[in-house]
Order: C-alpha cells, then sequence, then structure tokens
C-alpha cells in the first residue's frame, strides 16, 4: 500500500523524451530532480489547511504532512480523488485508482487531518487561524454559449463519467481534447475494460497468443467488438483530432476510435441544439446531426470561491492544479504544483 504505484500514463516520462525535455514522472515529481525539489523536515511547524482533495491536494496535504505540519485535508466529496474519480472510469486508465490507494495510505502515516463531506466556507478557515492556506478547488466544467446548450438532451462529461446518467444510442461529444477522446472512448466500450481482460486486449490489437506469427502480430485479424453507440467527436480547429494527444500514446487513441467506427469532424461551427439534435455547420455546408445526446466537453473554468475573501481578510493563501491554471485536466502538473509548494513552506 506504500508504493506509488506507475499509473502506466508515460506523460512525463517518455512523452517528455520524445520532446526532448528532461523526463520525470507524473505520480512523482521527484524523478529526475532529486537534487532540486527535497522535503525537508520544517524548522517552523505551521497549521496548514489545504481545499480540495483531489490531485493537487491530495500531493501538498501529504508532502506538507510529511515535513512535519500539521495539515487539514477538506474535501466537500465523500471521497478524496477529485478529477481521479472521473478518469479512473475511462478504459485504459482504471490503474489512475492505484494512485488514490497510494495517496490515502501516505495520509494516514503523515497523520493529515481528513475532513470529507465538507465544504468549508472561508469564515471557517479565517476564524481557525490557519498560517497558510491552499486552495485546490479544481476546476467547473465551461458551458459554450450554444443555443439550445440547456436542452433536456445535453450531458456534461461529469454528468457522464461519474455521475453514470444514461446515454443513448446516437451521440456528438463537442470538444475533442483529451476529456473529449477520453469520454468517446468510454461511450464506445461496453462490458469489461480490455485493460482489465488480458485475452480481449489481445484479440481487440490482432495479437497471436500462440506466438507463431511473425512478430506476434503477421497475419493476424483483430477482434473488434462493435460500439453500443454511434458516436460524432467534434472539434472547431480544423487541424487534426487528437493532435495535442501525448506523443507516445495519442495514436493509440485515435487507432482505437478510428476501429469503433467513432466520426471525427473539424472545423465545425455548433450553429443550434434542439430536439432534432444538434447542428452544425462545415465548409459552408449546414448539417444535422440526429443524436439522442450531446455531451459537452469543452474546456473548464477555475474554481476560485474562496480566494478574494480569504486575501482581504489577510490570509496567506496559494492557488495549485486547476485552481491555478484551467486547462485539460493535468495531473503531471497538478501534482507537481502540490509538491513544489509544499516543499517551501
Amino acid at each position: 500500500e506504500e508504493i506509488n504505484t506507475c499509473i502506466a500514463c508515460n506523460q512525463a516520462c517518455l512523452d517528455h523524451v520524445f520532446s526532448m525535455k528532461r523526463a520525470t514522472c507524473l505520480v512523482n515529481p521527484r524523478a529526475c530532480y532529486e537534487t532540486e525539489l527535497n522535503y525537508l523536515p520544517t524548522s517552523h511547524k505551521k497549521r496548514i489547511a489545504v481545499v480540495g482533495a483531489g490531485p493537487a491536494g491530495l500531493a501538498c496535504a501529504d508532502t506538507s504532512a510529511l515535513r512535519g505540519h500539521e495539515v487539514h485535508l477538506f474535501e466537500a466529496a465523500g471521497e478524496i480523488g477529485g478529477q481521479f474519480n472521473i478518469a479512473k472510469q475511462v478504459p485504459g486508465k482504471e490503474e489512475f485508482s492505484e494512485t488514490l490507494r497510494y495517496f490515502k495510505r501516505q495520509l494516514q502515516l503523515n497523520k493529515v487531518n481528513v475532513h470529507l463531506n465538507k465544504s468549508i466556507t472561508a469564515k471557517e478557515l479565517i476564524d481557525q487561524g490557519f498560517d497558510e492556506i491552499i486552495l485546490a478547488t479544481g476546476v467547473v466544467p465551461r458551458q459554450p454559449p450554444i443555443p439550445g446548450v440547456d436542452h433536456a438532451k445535453v450531458l456534461s462529461y461529469i454528468e457522464v463519467l461519474l455521475e453514470k446518467k444514461p446515454v443513448g444510442k446516437s451521440v456528438a461529444i463537442i470538444g475533442a481534447g483529451g476529456i473529449g477522446f477520453d469520454v468517446a472512448e468510454y461511450l464506445t466500450h461496453a462490458g469489461k475494460s480490455p485493460s482489465l481482460d488480458q485475452d480481449k486486449f489481445l484479440k481487440e490489437w490482432g495479437i497471436d497468443q500462440n506466438l507463431e506469427a511473425r512478430g506476434g502480430v503477421d497475419g493476424c485479424d483483430q477482434a473488434i467488438e462493435a460500439s453500443p453507440r454511434q458516436v460524432y467527436l467534434l472539434q472547431r480547429k480544423t487541424s487534426k483530432l487528437g493532435k495535442g494527444l501525448g506523443k507516445t500514446t495519442g495514436w493509440i487513441h485515435r487507432t482505437t476510435l478510428k476501429n469503433k467506427k467513432v466520426t471525427m469532424i473539424s472545423g465545425a461551427s455548433y450553429d443550434k441544439i434542439d430536439q432534432q439534435g444538434l447542428h452544425i455547420t462545415v465548409n459552408d455546408q449546414q448539417k444535422l446531426l440526429s443524436v439522442d445526446h450531446v455531451i459537452l466537453c469543452t474546456g473548464q473554468e477555475s474554481r476560485r470561491d474562496l480566494q478574494a475573501e480569504l486575501e482581504s481578510a489577510g490570509m496567506a493563501t496559494h492557488l495549485i492544479g486547476g485552481a491555478k491554471l484551467a486547462g485539460e485536466l493535468d495531473a503531471k502538473r497538478a501534482i507537481s504544483d502540490g509538491c513544489r509548494l509544499a516543499a517551501s513552506l
């Protein structure tokens, strides 16, 4: 339980290598920074409040407590994890749960005071007189200004992945960043994830289990399960969908969705959403996608509800993770933010 398991994301190791950057690790920012990032025992113990138990908040709370501070971690939900609880729902990302298992144990070992189901207010934080307050309150989905965006058939990625709201047989996903690809992956699989079923995985990728074919794949047919849904994945940009995905894993996501017959549309303008479906314009041609649901993966906005009141009261306040910078759900930056701030307190 005390091993910080690799989650095979490649985001900070191989992706960095192929981009001529220093390799490190998403779940361990000290990797290859051992002489620069050190968690030394504090000479001045502080009372620290961390608001939000997502990747950034967990990393900051754990590292601060490891250094000897008294840490209180406040989380509005009934469990730790934040956006990781969304990510681990996606086929191929189940191992994200290993990082949460690790942090849960570290919080116990380092005696972090964890307060679940607690939406703490700025007044409560001020009244408790914390020396440092870290806002790791994450992000909220951005709602684009599309006519009909409040229609009943419109869902957010959180409603789909985390709240498990029913999704129809035909779906349009607006936004083809990492979240859009994750939602498409989730919706095009049924039953047990291939990443949890070795036989299913090998058949899906056409790998010879008897080791008789040349290279293990020559002449082997792929046994790809049909998608349970018709899925459209759209973006405003005219560039290739998935261009911003990881260098070493992007091709896998694109290939998987291609195999699942996902229709990818770039250069789309979103005209409106109504009972008929999603109305778009592509290359000056108006089109109607007659879908049961439209899922929004259109970015995020930082959640900073507490910041102004805390700063007005003169409290030492810090932002990390998504609360500091909203973007794609970037766990690499979030965990690094948390660890580096904790090392400096």
